[in-house]
C-alpha cells in the first residue's frame, strides 16, 4: 500500500513538473525569438546591416551552447529545481532590459545575457523528466517541451506582430520579460517538495569525463547541430525574410508563421503519442525514434527550399504547414533518445553535451547567414545551404548512432560496490 501511493505521488509531481516545464519552454521560445518578430522595424531603427544582424542573433548562442556542457554537469549534481529559477529569472531580465537597447554592443551584450539564463533549460528538463517519467510516457512527455518549442514562437509572433504594428518594437520585449518572470510563482509551489531529497543531486553521479569520451553523444551533437541549423535560421530570417523581400505586411507575416507554429505544436503532441503507442506494441523504441528523425529531417530540408524558392504567399504558406506537420519531431526525440542513452543518473551531462555541440549552430548560423545575404543579395543562398544542412542530418542520425539502448559508461553505482565488497 505504501509502494502504490509512492507510485501515484511519483506520477502526479511528474505530471505537475512536466507541464511546468512545458510553460517554460514555451516562455524560453517565446523571448529567444522576440528579436526576429523586432526586426523589421529594430534593424532600421538601430541601423544595422544583415551581417551586424547576424551578429547579434549569433550572440545568443556564444555562452548558450558551451554553458550547456556546464549546465548539464551541474544539473546531476546539485539541486536541478532550484538552478531552473534562477536562470529563468535571469533571461526574464534580459529579456526586459532589451525595450530600453540604444544600440549594437547593448543589444548583443544582452542577447549574451539571455544565452546565460536560458541555458538552464533543456539540461534541467530533460534531467526531471528522466527522474519522474517513466519509458513508457516518455515521448509524450518530451512531446509537450516539443509543443512548446513550436507553440513559444507561435505566440510570440502573434502577440509580439501586433505589438509591433501598434506599439513598436521595444514593448515587446518589457512585456515579455515581465510575464515570463511571473512563471516562477507555480514553479516554486510545484518543485518544493523535492528540494530536500535532491538537494545534491540523484547522489549517483556519472563522472563527466565517462559522458564526454563516448563517441555516441558527440555524434547526437552532430545530428543536433543539423536539427537546430534549420530551426534558428527560420525562427531569426524568415520574418524579416518576408517582410522585406515578399513584401507581406507585418500582420500577413504574422499570421502565416503563427498558423505553421501551431499546426507545429500539434503534430509534435501527434508524434509523441504515436511513437509512445507503438512502443507499447513492440517496435524497437531505438529504431523507431531514429527513424522518425531522418524522416523528420529531409522532409523539413525540403520545405526550406520550397519556403526559399516560392514567391506567392499562399505557396510559402503551404511548404511551412508541410514542414511543420513534422517538426515536432525534431524537438522531441533527440532529447528522448539521449534519456535512454543516459538514464537517469547522467541525463543532464548527456543532454548537456548534446546540446552544447548542437547548439553551435546557432553562433555560425546566423553569422554565415549574414553575409551570404550580405554579399550575394539575396536570400535564395542562406535557404540553399540550411536546406543540405537540415538535409544532411537526415541521413547522419540513421547512420550514425548505434542501437539505442542504456549505456553503462564505464560506471558503476559506488553503493554497489561497496555492497559488494
Amino acid at each position: 500500500m505504501v509502494e502504490a501511493t509512492s507510485d501515484v505521488r511519483s506520477r502526479s509531481a511528474g505530471l505537475w513538473l512536466t507541464l511546468l516545464l512545458s510553460a517554460m519552454v514555451l516562455l524560453n521560445y517565446v523571448d529567444r525569438g522576440a528579436v526576429g518578430i523586432a526586426a523589421p522595424k529594430l534593424k532600421d531603427e538601430l541601423m544595422l546591416s544583415a551581417a551586424a544582424f547576424g551578429v547579434v542573433v549569433s550572440a545568443f548562442s556564444w555562452i548558450y551552447a558551451p554553458a550547456q556542457f556546464a549546465v548539464g554537469w551541474l544539473s546531476d549534481r546539485f539541486c536541478v529545481y532550484r538552478m531552473i529559477a534562477a536562470g529563468l529569472a535571469v533571461w526574464a531580465l534580459a529579456t526586459f532590459l532589451t525595450g530600453f537597447v540604444n544600440g549594437f554592443a547593448m543589444l548583443v551584450a544582452l542577447r549574451v545575457l539571455l544565452g546565460v539564463g536560458e541555458g538552464v533549460a533543456f539540461p534541467s528538463a530533460s534531467k526531471i523528466i528522466a527522474r519522474h517519467v517513466t519509458a513508457e510516457r516518455r515521448g509524450l512527455a518530451n512531446s509537450a517541451l516539443a509543443v512548446s518549442i513550436a507553440w513559444g514562437p507561435a505566440l510570440g509572433i502573434f502577440a509580439g506582430g501586433l505589438i509591433l504594428r501598434y506599439f513598436g518594437w521595444r514593448p515587446i520585449f518589457i512585456s515579455f520579460g515581465l510575464i515570463t518572470l511571473l512563471w516562477i510563482v507555480p514553479w516554486l509551489f510545484v518543485s518544493k517538495p523535492q528540494w530536500r531529497s535532491y538537494a545534491h543531486g540523484s547522489g549517483k553521479n556519472v563522472p563527466v569525463r565517462l559522458v564526454m569520451r563516448n563517441r555516441t553523444v558527440w555524434a547526437m551533437g552532430i545530428g543536433h547541430i543539423c536539427n537546430t541549423y534549420g530551426f534558428y535560421f527560420l525562427l531569426a530570417w524568415l520574418p524579416l525574410f518576408l517582410v522585406k523581400v515578399r513584401h507581406l505586411s507585418i500582420l500577413e507575416m504574422t499570421t502565416m508563421i503563427t498558423a505553421a507554429y501551431v499546426v507545429q505544436g500539434f503534430g509534435a503532441l501527434f508524434w509523441g503519442w504515436y511513437s509512445d503507442h507503438l512502443v507499447k506494441r513492440g517496435w524497437d523504441e531505438g529504431r523507431l525514434r531514429k527513424g522518425l528523425l531522418s524522416l523528420y529531417q529531409l522532409i523539413y530540408a525540403v520545405s526550406i527550399l520550397g519556403i526559399g524558392l516560392s514567391v506567392s504567399a499562399p505557396a510559402i504558406l503551404a511548404w511551412l504547414v508541410f514542414g511543420a506537420l513534422f517538426s515536432g519531431i525534431g524537438g522531441t526525440n533527440p532529447y528522448a533518445i539521449a534519456q535512454v542513452y543516459a538514464g537517469p543518473e547522467a541525463a543532464g551531462t548527456w543532454v548537456g553535451v548534446m546540446n552544447g555541440v548542437g547548439n553551435s549552430s546557432g553562433i555560425f548560423g546566423p553569422v554565415l547567414t549574414g553575409l551570404l545575404i550580405q554579399q550575394t543579395g539575396s536570400y535564395l543562398s542562406a535557404f540553399v545551404v540550411s536546406a543540405i544542412i537540415v538535409g544532411f542530418g537526415g541521413i547522419w542520425w540513421w547512420v550514425a548512432l548505434p542501437p539505442v539502448r542504456r549505456l553503462e559508461l564505464g560506471w558503476v553505482d559506488p553503493q554497489m560496490r561497496l555492497a559488494a565488497t
